[in-house]
């Protein structure tokens, strides 16, 4: 269930053809204060709401390859 009214989702432009892929929201920021994430595969399943700051360092450490495969 899609519990962030008024999210727009967007697929990572570094997704692949694997289905390996979320979704974010970052336009509730404003609204709600939160980043929505959810999984590509199930749009109707559950979503997370990160804080902006959270999101931001999730991405830095993405960035700097902190998690390996």
């Amino acid at each position: 269930m899609n519990d962030l009214p008024g999210a727009v989702w967007r697929t990572s432009s570094r997704s692949n053809d694997q289905g390996l892929c979320v979704e974010v929201a970052d336009n509730l920021v404003d609204v709600l204060g939160v980043v929505g994430v959810r999984d590509s595969k199930d749009q109707a399943g559950p979503t997370l709401a990160v804080s902006p700051p959270g999101w931001a360092a999730f991405v830095g450490a993405i960035r700097a390859g902190q998690f390996g495969r």
